[in-house]
């Protein structure tokens, strides 16, 4: 238990120390481009906005309604360094059970998670995100903490993410959470909690295109080394997100609109849904 509750404590300075060197990793990239001299053709930042009809997530509905997603992003001159913010609210809310009061409230979907990405070559990166989903948290009688990573919490965790492009249009992706942040863990018979350090490996591949339009493939699985339970599924790993994604541009009064349906199967909980993603910019 000592050595756990200290491995807990590093990892914990981990999470915060690394929050700290993305910081100055980005404003240390900020700096230098200032001093190159920016020419017009380099846009160190960007944004985005898309309106979806619901919001999935390897093989997961983080919201069943109607949701807009933002991001804000900075992309070193030589396009290895990323760095952003994504957000996302919803127009529906979902049902919240309050223990305190014993009520079912209603709770909009509420998110605002960071990420960082450095690509090693043209086919390899690596990639961390720390996924903050706070939908119904105050709802549901907790004190909302937006930089805690309490495991039990159930709405902060950190992910570690490698990917690698064997094909053009083959990418091959893989996700560890790390030290059972949000939920990612497994009761023992003794009340311990065991993290997960779930895996999360997809295969997505573009086997279709032509000048405006594209098919893409994907299956994706989740397995732990060290508890049954995975954050995907209830019992041992599994297939968790089977699909296919279809993507046409349309011109819109000389404007290009993005426009995404995927429809998604989850062998785990047996869920089919068709999401729409249009990217308004």
């Amino acid at each position: 238990m000592e050595i756990e509750t200290q491995v807990e404590t590093y990892l914990t300075k981990i999470r915060r120390g690394s929050f700290l060197l993305l910081f100055i990793i980005f404003c240390s990239n900020f700096l230098l481009a200032q001093e190159a001299n920016l020419s017009s053709d380099y846009n160190p930042f960007s944004l985005g906005v898309h309106l979806k009809n619901m919001h999935l997530w390897h093989g997961s509905v983080v919201h069943p309604g109607a949701v807009i997603a933002t991001d804000l992003e900075y992309n070193s001159r030589n396009k290895k360094f990323t760095f952003g913010f994504w957000g996302g609210a919803s127009f529906s809310t979902t049902d919240v059970y309050n223990e305190t009061t014993g009520q079912t409230v209603g709770a909009y979907y509420k998110e605002f998670s960071i990420y960082t990405k450095y690509r090693l070559t043209d086919r390899f990166f690596v990639e961390a995100v720390s996924h903050n989903n706070y939908t119904g948290v105050e709802e549901r009688g907790d004190q909302l903490h937006y930089w805690s990573y309490d495991k039990t919490q159930g709405y902060n965790f950190v992910d570690v993410n490698f990917g690698y492009n064997i094909t053009p249009n083959t990418l091959l992706y893989l996700a560890t959470i790390i030290g059972g942040g949000s939920g990612d863990y497994e009761v023992q018979s003794n009340g311990d909690l065991k993290n997960s350090w779930t895996q999360y490996f997809e295969v997505n591949s573009v086997v279709w295109r032509n000048e405006s339009s594209n098919l893409t493939l994907f299956v994706g699985g989740a397995w732990s080394f060290f508890t049954d339970k995975t954050f995907y599924t209830q019992g041992k790993g599994n297939v968790v997100n089977v699909g296919t994604t279809f993507g046409k541009v349309f011109n819109i009064v000389d404007y290009n609109v993005p426009v995404a349906v995927t429809a998604m199967w989850n062998p785990e909980t047996e869920k089919t849904v068709l999401q729409l993603d249009i990217e308004l910019f």
